[in-house]
């Protein structure tokens, strides 16, 4: 069994023209959304044994304020640069390519590509996946190759909204 989790970033600040989209951080609520959510991953006894981030720093952020809530070390988060910009099936082959002794990963990235990527797993349709959203997946197979919608069951999708 393979378990996914997908992430959309937390809510970015738009404040500071000056930067690239790159280069953007959460907001106020994104740096209360995060560690929310990554409360929430605690309770559903997510047991993480990877965390793969873009490079942006709004995701590697997000990936670090939920590494927080899990006492998973922020230091072992990958930075994956394909996932930036990345389309759905290029996030597909990032998760293909997961250690096989990894069976729980979350996967902290952006929108649109992250919808139609846990579109294309998931056996029901999830709706766009606000910032902050998690989408988890549990596969039916011993190796990340083989995770598909076929072998897939939708274990939850889950929003800040929810705890609000």
């Amino acid at each position: 069994m393979k378990t996914l989790y997908i992430m959309r970033h937390a809510k970015s600040s738009w404040k500071f023209e000056e930067l690239s989209d790159h280069d953007r951080p959460l907001n106020k609520r994104g740096r209360t959304d995060a560690p929310l959510m990554g409360q929430e991953l605690a309770s559903n006894n997510a047991k993480l044994q990877l965390i793969l981030s873009s490079p942006a720093v709004r995701a590697i952020t997000t990936a670090t304020l939920v590494a927080r809530e899990l006492d998973y070390d922020a230091d072992d988060i990958v930075v994956d640069d394909r996932m930036y910009g990345a389309s759905a099936e290029e996030l597909l082959e990032v998760a293909r390519e997961a250690p096989a002794d990894v069976d729980c990963m979350l996967m902290v990235g952006h929108n649109e590509a992250l919808s139609e990527f846990a579109n294309m797993l998931s056996p029901k349709h999830v709706s766009s996946i606000p910032t902050a959203g998690i989408v988890a997946l549990r596969f039916d197979c011993d190796s990340w190759r083989d995770i598909a919608r076929s072998n897939a069951g939708l274990l939850f999708y889950d929003v800040p909204k929810n705890h609000k």
